[in-house]
């Protein structure tokens, strides 16, 4: 934690230099740009914003945003938007401090009420922030963010568009012989809340984590005794141990997507929120064996 501190010091100070000594170079300004953490605000801020009003999404394509290390162009872009986007409880500690540093307008979109991670049945803080795949949830911050720009209806057309999915997973995931996913960690507990799943995680909220061979041949135990078909695994972090969970259990592998960030291969095929999340539909509907 002390080296990170001291890593962001560092960034700090080379940004405050780098402004004084060279503003950013021709076409490369941030200056009045709207500035987003990750990829699930920016896609909103491009769908709400003012046409000609620059979105900057800082998790550069195919990155996990928790790893996110800002650079001193970062802190600049911070520095100058004319609002920044983020989740705070920590999604991001070095966009967070960033922001805490900065006195134009900023947005964290956990703050509201509706958005706020809840509590499980032991009254303990549930802290997934991966509040955007439950798109009811997303259409809240849709609402929000429009607020925040002084552009109501477009905040609510995206949201409109956001319902329009949630009847599309209601009534695909309505009749399933499955209620349970087995994913790679533990990033989908909105949406099957949402439409009545049980998410059953290899791992908690960190997708880095490794567990030791003891706790590999317990987590077949465990896919074994769910009866589930599939283990899902993600785009932006390593599939090794989803893939070896699911060859000692004999069962099939296929990607469930948390949209934390789209790869270069989805931007170049044209992918946006809206598809990934009917991509992931489909995956949903196959593993469960839902009729449509």
């Amino acid at each position: 934690m002390l080296s990170r501190i001291i890593l962001f010091s560092a960034v700090m100070a080379a940004a405050t230099i780098l402004g004084a000594g060279c503003g950013a170079g021709a076409g490369d300004s941030t200056d009045g740009a709207i500035v987003a953490g990750f990829y699930p605000l920016a896609f909103a801020a491009e769908q709400i914003a003012a046409a000609g009003t620059a979105v900057k999404n800082l998790t550069p394509a195919g990155t996990e945003p928790h790893d996110l290390e800002l650079t001193p162009g970062d802190v600049r872009a911070v520095n100058d938007a004319s609002l920044v986007l983020y989740l705070g409880k920590g999604f991001m500690p070095g966009l967070e401090t960033a922001v805490e540093q900065r006195g134009g307008r900023s947005l964290d979109l956990l703050a509201d009420e509706e958005l706020r991670p809840g509590r499980n049945e032991e009254g303990e803080i549930v802290s997934d922030p991966h509040v955007w795949l439950d798109p009811v949830r997303y259409a809240a911050m849709a609402r929000a963010i429009g607020a925040e720009l002084g552009n109501d209806d477009a905040g609510e057309r995206l949201a409109g568009r956001l319902g329009q999915l949630d009847a599309e997973y209601r009534r695909g995931l309505a009749t399933c012989k499955r209620r349970q996913i087995i994913t790679s960690h533990a990033a989908f507990g909105y949406l099957a809340a949402r439409y009545g799943l049980e998410q059953i995680p290899l791992e908690g909220l960190s997708p880095e984590a490794e567990p030791s061979a003891r706790g590999i041949a317990d987590l077949v135990d465990l896919v074994n005794t769910s009866g589930v078909t599939t283990v899902f695994f993600e785009t932006l972090v390593s599939p090794k141990l989803a893939q070896t969970v699911a060859r000692e259990a004999g069962v099939d592998t296929a990607v469930l997507n948390p949209l934390e960030g789209l790869t270069d291969d989805e931007i170049a095929a044209g992918e946006d929120y809206f598809s990934v999340m009917r991509s992931n539909l489909a995956a949903l509907q196959k593993a469960l064996g839902c009729q449509t």
